[in-house]
């Protein structure tokens, strides 16, 4: 498989994970690394989590350790705060709402797709079961999101 190294430094490339299994994560950073998508991506354990990274609160108060991310990738299904939660939160926030929010998930119910629209989210994906399929995937949101669309800045 060919791939070309995605770079742009006009724009930021943070990604923010929330995913609990450890499998999925090492399977997605794999694949990231597999697509030559060069980003800082970072991962949090659940919802709670993922707003204490947004709102600089908890482990995440120095706001150097949680810069703002150019592209969120939400998995539905967490313990504590599930995803619903976290967009429902995000939305409702003037200082995240523009932030977006990738559902990536391995649910294909046609009630969860319509809700997480409903709630604001920018795209839904069923996560790909082969490898070389979600390494395909990455690259897609790669070009996608940081270098087809114009993201809004940081504010």
């Amino acid at each position: 498989m060919s791939t070309t190294t995605i770079k742009d430094n006009s724009k930021p490339s943070v990604i923010v994970m929330a995913e609990d299994d450890l499998d999925d994560r090492l399977l997605v950073k794999d694949a990231l690394a597999e697509s030559n998508w060069e980003a800082d991506l970072r991962f949090v354990d659940n919802g709670e989590e993922m707003m204490d990274y947004l709102s600089h609160t908890g482990k995440y108060a120095d706001a150097s350790s949680a810069p703002r991310p150019s592209l969120i990738l939400l998995d539905l299904n967490m313990p504590r705060k599930d995803g619903r939660e976290v967009l429902r939160e995000m939305k409702n926030r003037s200082d995240l709402k523009r932030i977006p929010v990738v559902v990536l998930t391995t649910s294909k119910a046609d009630t969860d797709i319509d809700k997480m629209y409903e709630l604001g989210a920018n795209s839904f994906i069923s996560k790909p079961i082969e490898f070389e399929a979600l390494v395909k995937l990455m690259c897609l949101l790669a070009q996608y999101w940081l270098q087809t669309v114009e993201l809004p800045n940081g504010k």
